[in-house]
């Protein structure tokens, strides 16, 4: 399908708690646009306070994709099929409206639909079964000090603490006999449509106090409640996530609650930085603070009508 030179996607992206879904509403009203979420917490149907899903007011005033899609249960959903599924879906879309926004903190399912996500040599299908059966007995520390023996230039830039996709490259590493690194393919794939990527950022403190409410809030909202629900499927990878791990860690008294609190602050803090660090390597995003509207306004008006 050829480019064309009407139908954009607009890119809003940035750490947790800055600002992005109020932003995108904004946006989207004023270009009859819909949304299509690209935070990977937000996918799954049993989580929902503790992902800071848009709220029900939120999701009535523009029409959200791609938030509830899945469930916890599903294990095979990827940045790989995330960018399949919304490139079918765009390609629908765009013939009838002109604009869409997409919105969120996920920067590798963002890269995949913007980008192209990394196609690797071709895996062997009964022997990538026995190794995701073998690397789903390990655990983190064991993963952490693998991948960094077989391929530290990834380690160097993976999130550690993610297991999803610590257990990815190992597959490809075991599969392939080939380091992850090497086979990633770094290049842009062209895309049927036009993007702009708007970054928002605030200054750290005034983030972290953001992240810090934020949780009090979820807190008062019920995410206690929330993860004693999910308390039976800890066990899932969806579930060893940042505001749940610690809730779940409390409920088997190894820490206080107070010490709970304390910890989802500082891992989603931490969480920040590491969103930060990926989307500062994007030369394509501008960057603005959550309250500079009429310039982020400008911007999209001038690219669009480029």
């Amino acid at each position: 399908m050829p480019l064309s030179n009407s139908n954009h996607l607009i890119v809003i992206c940035g750490p947790t708690a800055v600002g992005k879904t109020s932003l995108a509403i904004e946006i989207a009203k004023r270009y009859h646009a819909e949304i299509v979420s690209a935070d990977s917490r937000q996918f799954y149907r049993e989580m929902n306070i503790g992902t800071a899903k848009p709220t029900t007011q939120q999701l009535a005033e523009v029409p959200h994709h791609f938030i509830n899609n899945i469930s916890i249960h599903n294990k095979s959903y990827n940045a790989g099929k995330y960018e399949y599924e919304v490139l079918e879906f765009l390609e629908k879309y765009f013939r009838e409206k002109e604009v869409a926004v997409m919105v969120g903190g996920s920067g590798l399912f963002i890269n995949a639909v913007c980008s192209g996500f990394d196609k690797f040599e071709k895996e062997d299908d009964r022997q990538l079964w026995v190794t995701r059966k073998f690397l789903n007995t390990k655990e983190l520390d064991w993963l952490q000090q693998e991948v960094e023996r077989l391929d530290p230039e990834y380690y160097a830039t993976v999130d550690k603490k993610n297991p999803v996709r610590l257990k990815r490259a190992l597959e490809i590493i075991y599969t392939t006999g080939k380091k992850y690194s090497e086979q990633r393919i770094g290049k842009k794939t062209e895309r049927p449509f036009h993007i702009i990527k708007i970054g928002l950022s605030l200054p750290r403190e005034i983030l972290y106090e953001r992240i810090n409410h934020r949780v009090d809030e979820m807190m008062e909202a019920g995410l206690l409640e929330e993860v004693k629900q999910l308390y039976l499927h800890k066990k899932l990878h969806t579930l060893n996530t940042v505001g749940y791990t610690e809730l779940f860690d409390f409920i088997d008294d190894k820490i206080s609650l107070p010490d709970a609190v304390a910890l989802i602050k500082q891992n989603t803090r931490n969480y920040a930085k590491r969103q930060m660090t990926w989307f500062k390597k994007d030369d394509g995003i501008k960057w603005f603070q959550p309250q500079q509207a009429e310039e982020i306004r400008s911007y999209i008006e001038e690219k669009i009508t480029e």
